[in-house]
């Protein structure tokens, strides 16, 4: 995770820029780096490490200007050094970037036997090349940017300035956040509101797709079509900038639209794009000798688990059990010797998670914890610690802590079947590939939310809701459900698809709508004859699958949504994301209390 700070100012930006990074340094401080306009040039300083090796760089060789960048870096391309730092620039570019560019090998390629010369080990400088490449032929900056992120493969939030524009600034966002601040006689970008607080309280959040020309106090932005746009300027204190909605109208939506970037920050903890490999931290056990996985976890997070069991089945060929949390110590099952016990938990404090952690450690299990917070009692009574970099997360009902811990678990079911050699390198690259495609996908499927939104309205007044799936879609439809359920109190139930002929078929008419969740995998056809079971017994199907699955289908549901096509293994990810928000709609036309639903605890620390 990275973040990304600018200023198109009146007075000195480095002293400003500097302290912008050490609010954002949360993000990352693998190295940091700043890059101003001074008399027509682009000066650059950059150091490794934390910031304060950057600030002490300032110190003894000074940046002057009005008009510069900042950026902290959690590395993903290449080593944290210098040479990989941000920002990335030519002679006539220096740009910072948050994301992954999926494409950057073929555009590098391209780019070198042009004769541009690239030094860096990331995707990034592959950007700055490009723009270059681009101004060399004739095109403005303005015009010569969109060129450039016409041809990105991926997510991404920018900040770009070039030589001899002392005035402008370029902001650009696809999937990862960016907000534009507003001060006297200055402009501001940041990764969040909490960076530019000290500067600014009126903060204008850009939309997906949108890119905003900064010159001087002047903001044009437009959207992903080109069109002109208009995006609110709302007011920010500091006490709320950290936790505040981004515009949204409640934590849920906000959470759920952040989703591209988390995964994102959470998937470059762990893949190099540029050559397809995963790499673990050391866990204190060899997969090759696992004799049994046992997964245990509350609410939304033993879902991810049951997700999890698929992939670890079907790709390492280890037994998995899975168990809610609350349950698990006291079945008093056996667990053999050389067994891994993973627990999943967003706070890290969950009592029941942590009950059954004990249990499992005190039956000699090795114990890994797949937690949002680093300092959590389960992350310091576990053996190995799997981050998932969500950040704070408001709503009471989980989302993007879900998609975090999918990405984790499937990078770990990847690495895991490649030690065992239960898969060989072709698979593992393509698998990666699939992963390193996510946050992008995950962009493109909230396209889909307004469609979603006026399908909520047909769920509102339903007494009861169900979710069919099969194979990992039958874990995202109960957590479908339970999501359905959290916010909005409507019944709802999650079945494996093909248990609809085993009792509850019996429930369906005319009055209860039916979610398929269904990406064209090799269970699409059963889960095609499950439908048209309910269909013919006049239930009201509302089918999620990809294109070719709503081409093939899509007529016989009353309503259907085309997902993005991705590769079977992380279409649960994405898929999560649609349920999530039929629920938050039908939340919002009902009137509940969306972020803080009755009944309900963010942190469940009692048993």
């Amino acid at each position: 995770m990275c973040g990304i700070i600018g200023i198109v100012g009146r007075d000195a930006a480095a002293p400003r820029l500097l302290e912008g990074l050490k609010r954002l340094e949360y993000r990352g401080y693998d190295s940091a780096g700043i890059a101003m306009l001074s008399n027509g040039d682009i000066e650059r300083r950059r150091a490794e490490g934390k910031l304060v090796n950057l600030e002490a760089r300032l110190r003894d060789d000074p940046l002057s200007g009005v008009t510069g960048i900042g950026h902290t870096r959690w590395a993903t391309h290449g080593v944290p050094n210098e040479i990989n730092a941000h920002p990335h620039a030519t002679g006539r570019v220096a740009l910072v970037h948050n994301g992954i560019i999926e494409n950057f090998r073929d555009l590098k390629a391209e780019l070198e036997a042009a004769g541009h010369q690239l030094a860096s080990d990331t995707d990034t400088e592959v950007i700055a090349h490009l723009i270059t490449h681009l101004l060399e032929s004739g095109l403005g900056p303005a015009a010569a940017t969109v060129a450039a992120l016409a041809r990105l493969d991926g997510a991404f939030a920018l900040g770009i300035i070039f030589a001899s524009f002392h005035d402008l600034m370029i902001a650009a966002r696809r999937g990862s956040p960016l907000a534009i601040g507003y001060g006297e006689g200055e402009t501001f970008i940041g990764s969040d509101a909490h960076a530019l607080a000290p500067m600014t309280q009126r903060i204008t959040y850009l939309e997906d797709g949108d890119l905003a020309v900064i010159e001087g106090t002047q903001v044009s932005i437009r959207d992903a079509s080109g069109e002109a746009a208009r995006r609110p300027i709302v007011e920010t204190g500091l006490s709320g900038a950290l936790t505040g909605k981004d515009g949204h109208a409640h934590y849920m939506l906000k959470e759920i639209f952040e989703q591209p970037q988390v995964i994102g920050d959470t998937l470059r903890s762990f893949l190099n794009p540029a050559d397809q490999t995963l790499t673990l931290p050391d866990l204190g056990i060899d997969p090759a000798a696992i004799t049994k996985i046992t997964i245990a976890a509350c609410g939304t997070a033993f879902y991810a688990g049951l997700t999890a069991k698929y992939w670890f089945e079907r790709i390492t060929r280890i037994p998995v059990e899975v168990d809610i949390a609350s349950e698990f110590r006291y079945r008093e099952a056996a667990m053999p010797e050389g067994g891994l016990a993973i627990f999943i938990s967003q706070s890290g404090e969950t009592a029941d998670t942590l009950a059954a952690l004990r249990h499992a450690r005190s039956e000699g299990q090795h114990v890994l914890s797949i937690v949002n917070v680093a300092e959590s009692t389960i992350a310091r009574e576990s053996d190995a610690v799997l981050r998932t970099y969500a950040g704070p997360e408001i709503g009471v009902a989980s989302t993007k802590a879900f998609t975090t811990q999918l990405t984790v678990l499937a990078v770990l079911a990847i690495q895991f079947a490649r030690s065992r050699g239960a898969i060989n390198h072709v698979i593992e690259a393509r698998l990666a590939q699939a992963l390193t495609e996510v946050p992008a996908r995950a962009a493109e499927v909230l396209n889909h939310d307004e469609r979603l939104r006026d399908l909520a309205a047909e769920l509102k007044d339903a007494p009861d809701v169900l979710f069919l799936g099969r194979g990992t879609s039958y874990p995202i439809a109960l957590e479908g459900a339970l999501k359905l359920k959290e916010v909005s109190y409507i019944h709802a139930e999650g079945y494996a698809a093909g248990e609809m002929k085993h009792g509850p078929i019996a429930l369906i008419d005319d009055g209860v709508p039916v979610i398929v969740i269904a990406p064209s995998d090799d269970l699409f056809e059963k889960t095609a004859s499950n439908m048209a079971e309910v269909i013919a017994r006049g239930g009201r199907v509302i089918f999620l699958s990809d294109a070719e699955g709503a081409k093939k289908l899509g007529d016989m549901a009353a309503a259907a949504i085309a997902l993005p096509s991705v590769d079977p293994f992380v279409a649960p990810i994405l898929h999560a994301i649609p349920v999530q928000l039929l629920a938050y709609h039908t939340a919002v036309l009902k009137g509940t209390d969306v972020d803080q639903p009755r009944n309900l605890a963010k942190s469940v620390t009692v048993e």
